[in-house]
């Protein structure tokens, strides 16, 4: 008995494959697609000599929702996305973009002063810029010939 047919002849590996994707696609339609979808919010990273840039998405949070924390070596962003009020009679097709608390944390490449931090947000998008300390910076020594 092949997956549950009495004959070979009227089983169809096309149409039973179809039917197990849609199942698979059934069992998985509220995972991510990728690792990547799970870390929210996305972000981008910029290094210079002495300073660092960093951008994070964050559409339908305004400045005020939005929690920014440095620590040495350590960016810590943390928000709540709440849900949108909903139509009593909608439902929902399709729904990727996460909603709750969340909070990330990215490791920076070196030290950083945080009284040297400027954030700025607009159209949904936070920007970061900070300034490594004077005390950290690399400096040239001079060699001598003796």
């Amino acid at each position: 008995m092949l997956l549950g047919r009495t004959s070979g002849f009227d089983w169809d590996p096309f149409t039973e494959m179809q039917r197990m994707r849609e199942d698979m696609n059934r069992l998985f339609a509220d995972f991510p697609s990728s690792p990547a979808t799970r870390i929210y919010p996305p972000v981008n990273l910029w290094l210079g000599e002495n300073s660092i840039a960093v951008t994070a998405e964050l559409p339908g949070l305004s400045a005020e929702e939005v929690d920014l924390t440095i620590r040495e070596d350590t960016l810590t962003i943390r928000g709540e996305r709440k849900p949108m009020e909903e139509a009593e009679q909608a439902s929902w097709h399709r729904r990727e973009r996460p909603l709750g608390a969340f909070s990330r944390t990215v490791s920076l490449p070196y030290r950083v002063d945080p009284d040297q931090v400027k954030a700025r947000f607009q159209n949904g998008v936070l920007e970061i810029e900070m300034q490594r300390p004077e005390a950290d910076q690399p400096r040239k020594i001079q060699i001598s010939n003796q």
